[in-house]
């Protein structure tokens, strides 16, 4: 379950406008601090998304699966969090 999607959905169409315009920064050979700034805008979006798709599902999946889940599927919602936060970290 995807929390707030409408907000995240909005938020990814801005990342898809700013993607394109660092592709045409970088054809124009615009100035590299301002095509890094865009860059640095545009994972500041990914960051926010993705906290916010994570948090959702917490309080959904994780939680339902500690709630209901038998052993097997309580194990593996903890590995699959386990092995994205391992990929946030690096």
């Amino acid at each position: 379950m995807i929390a707030n999607k409408e907000k995240n959905i909005k938020l990814l169409k801005i990342l898809k406008g700013q993607i394109e315009g660092i592709i045409k920064m970088c054809e124009e050979d615009r100035y590299c601090i301002e095509v890094s700034n865009q860059i640095l805008a545009s994972r500041s979006i990914l960051k926010k998304v993705n906290l916010d798709i994570l948090r959702g599902h917490f309080s959904h999946c994780v939680k339902e699966s500690l709630i209901n889940g038998d052993e097997k599927d309580r194990d593996e919602k903890i590995e699959e969090v386990i092995s994205v936060m391992n990929k946030i970290l690096k």
